[in-house]
């Protein structure tokens, strides 16, 4: 496995799990209440901020446990990134086209947040899953 396949799986798995977890304790603090008066800012933040350490961290500690292939990068593992964050970027666009709808409805800035942070999560994971299965599968450049 590749130490750009590696990193994949790390971006993947944390988007996922953080996402879960800041939906868990928002759905717990809930109970009860309307979910958009739920205090959502601190919890999102400290999945984002967790997400993006816990991958910093673990690429740093993958890159240790295999120095060798840490800074190593050929043709293909470029192309398959490059078809990974564009695969993944249209989530982005989505969420964002979300927020501004939502915006224009004037709705709660809760369910504006969650839908930049749900476009965000939906980027990273559709991106890592397209990456991923070019590693596994085969890549076919256009």
């Amino acid at each position: 496995m590749t130490h750009e396949e590696k990193r994949a799986w790390i971006i993947a798995v944390l988007a996922l799990g953080t996402y879960a977890v800041y939906l868990a304790v928002i759905l717990t603090r809930a109970a009860g209440t309307p979910v958009a008066e739920v205090s959502y800012a601190p919890p999102l933040l400290w999945a984002v901020g967790i997400s993006i350490a816990a991958s910093i961290v673990l690429s740093i500690a993958v890159s240790i446990g295999a120095p060798k292939d840490a800074g190593r990068r050929d043709q293909r593992d470029r192309e398959i990134h490059r078809f990974g964050e564009y695969v993944g970027q249209s989530f982005v666009v989505l969420g964002g086209v979300a927020a501004l709808a939502l915006a224009l409805a004037e709705v709660n800035h809760f369910w504006i947040a969650n839908a930049i942070y749900a476009g965000f999560t939906l980027s990273a994971i559709v991106g890592c899953a397209a990456k991923l299965a070019a590693y596994r599968w085969g890549f076919q450049p256009w």
